[in-house]
């Protein structure tokens, strides 16, 4: 995942009047939490401003369904990766299942082996 390199394609580059990175959700009013859409963007900002001053995760793409963050210091141990994979699932409840073509269906334990180390993390909502 650390070597991965994610395109989405032609995009449209904004300028949002917000504080941080983490803050653009709610400042957009972004709608993008899928069959979630009752999540309050207050809270999705919250989560991120928590991941940005703990790991460095900056919000870097938005798109109607996907959130992705540049992470600059990702968790290093394994049962840190456990813990923040933990808080993965919570925030975005369709990542346990990113209904790839091999049905992978992740626990927090092989979620965390993949985010352990990478310096990126996607959140997608169905």
């Amino acid at each position: 995942m650390a070597d991965e390199v994610v395109s989405y394609g032609v995009g449209v580059l904004a300028v949002v009047r917000a504080a941080r990175p983490a803050d653009v959700p709610a400042v957009t009013g972004w709608v993008g939490a899928g069959n979630y859409r009752h999540q309050d963007n207050v809270r999705i900002s919250a989560v991120l401003r928590s991941w940005e001053d703990r790991f460095g995760a900056l919000l870097v793409v938005m798109t109607e369904s996907t959130l992705l963050l540049s992470v600059a210091y990702p968790p290093t141990t394994f049962k840190e990766a456990e813990q923040v994979a933990a808080e993965h699932f919570a925030f975005c409840p369709d990542q346990h299942d990113p209904q790839d073509m091999a049905g992978t269906v992740y626990t927090p334990r092989s979620y965390g082996r993949t985010i352990r180390k990478a310096r990126h993390w996607r959140f997608w909502w169905d």
